[in-house]
């Protein structure tokens, strides 16, 4: 808890290879010194936030979260090295534009400025679309190959033997099989403090929703033993073609952000009492300078809003239910210090003392401070959220640390 007296909470979006932007928060409020109550998450979030809660160091667990991170990146193969995806990065890559143009002379003026401004559009895009480029290879070595460390394509030979269905894709309700991420996790986690009355320093939140209902699920540490199933489930995410989880006898979960990707509400829910310190860590931006200008970047943009932050509301309700207590408290205090000439039965007094009791301590916590940590998209792409090359997962933790320590050094709040 915070020197003046504020529950410190982390709340991690969903997002695949952009949680790597998550570890980057973390590593730069961990730098800080500023130590977090409760940790919630889900899908990537999720994982990121039982690292975080049940680490298996003591000290310096954001060096672990970043070693899972970088554990991640391993496990990607890069299709460039690979026949005949060397060749055609080869061809892609002597495939310039302006040395084409080069070749020819315009004699007119007006195919001259033509000419002229392929030429600028070329070189001012250059470098986006050159991060596209590798962006849409990222994404096709995760489909064909998947991720050894995270998960598995189910026609992989090693499944010939052990899946029944093998050979009958037309009964296959996943792709992808992401038990890989769970034995990958056993050397960050100790699940053992992940339980109620367990070691860990932080309260440990995951969500989930049911298949079968559609009704949330939350997975909470001082409630429950938290273990790899409940990790799987709220990273269970349908579109990414994993398969559900079984969290409990008939109880089928997939990845939280089906709901909501930011589990604000359920931290609200499950500490009700202290008022809060909350840090949001953004993946998905809310706006953006100008509309998309061809269809992958308006689904791209439509994939954004759905996964954005949409926890205003919470906030808002979060003061104006506060408002509300601090009414009560006063109308309460004045009953109590007007008994004598109010004619109160007892057993009315009686009641309305058991209702404020449950009032105050059930539903006092106000939101005093929220920080949205958002990460930047200079080239917003669809599949940018299937890239695990070391180099795109590095750069993400390192923009995640400067947004985060800007934010601590601009804010300078009590630690």
């Amino acid at each position: 808890m915070s020197d003046n007296g504020l529950e410190n909470v982390l709340i991690l979006q969903g997002g695949g290879s952009l949680g790597a932007f998550g570890c980057g928060v973390y590593k730069a409020l961990a730098k800080n010194n500023i130590n977090l109550d409760v940790i919630a998450g889900t899908s990537i979030g999720g994982v990121n936030a039982a690292i975080i809660a049940g680490s298996r160091k003591e000290e310096r667990v954001d060096q672990l979260l970043e070693d899972f991170w970088l554990e991640l990146s391993e496990g990607f193969i890069d299709i460039d090295k690979l026949s005949p995806f060397f060749a055609w990065n080869r061809y892609m890559k002597t495939f310039q534009i302006p040395s084409m143009l080069g070749n020819y002379s315009f004699n007119l003026p007006f195919f001259a400025a033509i000419g002229t401004g392929i030429k600028e559009t070329y070189l001012a895009n250059g470098i986006q679309m050159e991060t596209k480029l590798k962006q849409i290879k990222s994404f096709y070595s995760s489909i064909i190959f998947g991720n050894s460390k995270m998960f598995i394509p189910r026609w992989s030979p090693e499944y010939a033997l052990t899946d029944p269905e093998y050979f009958a894709p037309q009964k296959w309700t996943f792709l992808y099989d992401h038990f890989p991420l769970a034995k990958t996790l056993e050397r960050y986690i100790d699940y053992d403090k992940l339980r109620p009355g367990g070691r860990s320093k932080a309260r440990l939140i995951l969500t989930a929703v049911n298949v079968l209902n559609a009704r949330p699920l939350t997975f909470d540490s001082h409630k429950e033993q938290i273990t790899a199933k409940h990790v799987l489930a709220t990273s269970a995410y349908p579109s990414y073609n994993f398969p559900w989880v079984e969290v409990e006898d008939g109880v089928f979960a997939w990845d939280g952000s089906l709901l909501s990707n930011t589990p604000l509400r359920e931290v609200i829910t499950a500490t009700p009492v202290r008022d809060k310190r909350i840090f949001i860590v953004e993946n998905y931006p809310k706006k953006i300078d100008s509309l998309p200008n061809n269809l992958p970047e308006v689904y791209h943009r439509a994939r954004d809003i759905m996964f954005s932050d949409k926890t205003e509301h919470n906030v808002q309700m979060s003061k104006v239910i506060s408002r509300y207590l601090d009414y009560i408290e006063e109308l309460y205090k004045t009953i109590e210090n007007n008994i004598d000439k109010l004619q109160i039965e007892e057993k009315q007094l009686k009641r309305i003392r058991q209702k404020y009791k449950v009032y105050k301590q059930e539903h006092g916590a106000e939101i005093k401070e929220i920080y949205y940590v958002k990460r930047d998209e200079p080239n917003p792409h669809i599949t940018e959220n299937a890239d695990f090359s070391p180099e795109t997962i590095k750069s993400a933790i390192k923009e995640g640390e400067e947004k985060t320590n800007e934010i601590i050094k601009n804010k300078k709040f009590e630690k």
